[in-house]
């Protein structure tokens, strides 16, 4: 036992965030370290969540003959696992704590990145195989929940709101990180002949899209090293199932799943089906060079306004991000509709740029 009765071990048996004193002495350095161990795990969960989106663009070049549908059924399938989980992984941390619970779900995540890695260098790979391993991919999200409800355990009202901001902004970074760094990581043995042979293309060219899985296990290993040996876990924030399970009953909690399935699962599916709808309408571009600003935007803009909210009121913000939202979908299918129309007279693209009709 540590002889400051702060804590015995990692667990943190006086904790009192919202006494300044206590906070600015003992609080906000143990806070702080659980926070920034907490992101890279979270950003490293959204990585391999969302994986999908960009092997499934590859996938027809090295060989699997699947349809536009099942290919999209592939890059969907994490969403709903990951959807599903974050129900049961949100009651987690006060059953389990959040030190075990972290380490366990970001570990959990090595099986899909590594059941990808393998599972793409065979041809005569089953169909289910993939499926399994899209929803497993899923894991991924699951964590958010739990990440999310670990955290605002540890700061103080009045910082609550920023910690959990740069939690969820910087950890959903993830996915932006990962349609940025899997199409540069696909074209380079990174691994040399541990991670396996390349797939040869129809132009002899050379793909390892192995590595899209691979890329993130020493990450995922030390992130898991890290959560072990440097997170905490709180004794008062211990509760049961039945106990948590009164949220079931306010009404506010059904209105803002029907606000956030609007927000955030507008963010995450259409980050999951971006990168192949540009592939399949835009054929003669390399579209997942440009995937990541999408995710990109939405994520540091997550991570750095959530100041706007505690100005000017989260009912206020959210009608006009709604508003916004659908000026944006508008956008999508109006430029779609017309992708097909000749380049005005007197107007240039570049040849990369234009869609044969």
């Amino acid at each position: 036992m540590s002889d400051d009765k702060t804590q015995a071990g990692h667990t943190l048996i006086d904790w009192r965030p919202d006494e300044p004193d206590f906070w600015e002495t003992k609080g906000k350095a143990i806070a702080s370290r659980n926070l920034w161990i907490s992101i890279p795990a979270l950003l490293l969960a959204f990585s391999v969540w969302l994986v999908w989106s960009v092997v499934v663009a590859r996938l027809p070049a090295i060989g699997f003959d699947y349809t536009t549908d099942e290919l999209f059924l592939l890059a969907a399938l994490p969403g709903l696992s990951g959807a599903t989980l974050r129900i049961f992984y949100s009651f987690m941390v006060p059953i389990f704590g959040g030190r075990l619970w972290t380490t366990l779900t970001t570990a959990s995540l090595l099986l899909p990145a590594l059941g990808i890695g393998y599972a793409v260098q065979d041809p005569e790979t089953p169909y289910a195989i993939f499926l399994l391993l899209a929803l497993l991919c899923g894991f991924g999200g699951g964590n958010f929940a739990s990440s999310m409800a670990n955290i605002a355990f540890f700061y103080p009202k009045k910082e609550k709101g920023n910690a959990l901001a740069l939690n969820a902004g910087l950890g959903n970074l993830g996915v932006s990180v990962m349609q940025f760094v899997v199409p540069l990581v696909i074209t380079a043995g990174v691994f040399g002949a541990i991670g396996g042979a390349p797939q040869v293309l129809e132009d002899g060219s050379q793909l390892w899209i192995q590595n899209a899985g691979f890329i993130w296990v020493p990450f995922l290993v030390l992130a898991t090293l890290a959560a072990w040996f440097g997170m905490n876990d709180i004794a008062d924030a211990k509760a049961s199932f039945k106990e948590q399970s009164i949220i079931f009953s306010r009404a506010h909690n059904w209105i803002m799943c029907i606000l956030y399935t609007g927000t955030f699962g507008s963010f995450i599916g259409y980050s999951a089906g971006f990168p192949l709808l540009m592939k399949t309408q835009f054929p003669e571009v390399n579209a997942l060079s440009y995937a990541f600003l999408g995710p990109l935007v939405g994520a540091l803009s997550r991570a750095g306004t959530g100041w706007v909210s505690d100005k000017y009121g989260g009912g206020r913000v959210t009608f006009w991000t709604f508003l916004f939202m659908a000026v944006a979908v508008g956008g999508v299918l109006f430029f779609l509709s017309i992708k097909t129309e000749p380049v005005p007279s007197g107007a240039s693209l570049p040849a990369s740029w234009r869609c044969s009709s």
